[in-house]
């Protein structure tokens, strides 16, 4: 269990920690946070014709109402996390690596629902808008996070137990 705690500690401290730095969050994480604010743009446009996205905001073009996703709204901190919980974990290199990009895709659908939902919230009521971004979401993308490793530490077992010896 130390030996867990450790690589955990270890992984999400240095993942954590590049991602703060200039060049990565200037390459990676701003793109990719802009990536998101265009898809759910691009989500929700069939529904409302008057939303559009640039860079990191997302925007009512008729009321002129707006969010901006900005760093911890965009699912990469709820990443780094599973990807510490999942590193630790004794598995083979290539079911961390499924786990890792399944684990991804739904923390990213999670949110895009997230996004689409405070979108929404902020143009009907602040104050629920205010609850509802600094409690409930991100209460649910770390319960999506832990969902997630929990059905990795399933799956690993059942293998493990069918006598599938892990590499």
């Amino acid at each position: 269990m130390s030996r867990y705690i450790v690589i955990f500690l270890v992984v999400f401290l240095v993942l954590f920690s590049l991602q703060l730095t200039e060049p990565v969050f200037e390459h990676v994480v701003d793109p990719f946070t802009s990536f998101i604010a265009t898809v759910t743009a691009w989500i929700i446009v069939p529904f409302d014709h008057s939303v559009i996205a640039y860079g990191r905001v997302i925007q009512d073009s008729v009321s002129g109402l707006s969010i901006s996703i900005e760093p911890g709204c965009n699912g990469v901190e709820a990443t780094i996390v599973l990807i510490a919980a999942v590193v630790a974990f004794s598995a083979s290199w290539q079911q961390r690596l499924v786990a890792i990009v399944l684990g991804f895709l739904a923390i990213q659908v999670a949110n895009l629902a997230r996004i689409i939902s405070l979108f929404y919230l902020m143009q009907w009521n602040q104050d629920v808008f205010n609850w509802v971004h600094l409690y409930l979401w991100p209460i649910l993308i770390m319960l999506d996070v832990l969902f997630v490793f929990m059905v990795f530490v399933r799956f690993i077992s059942a293998r493990t137990t069918n006598g599938e010896v892990l590499t």
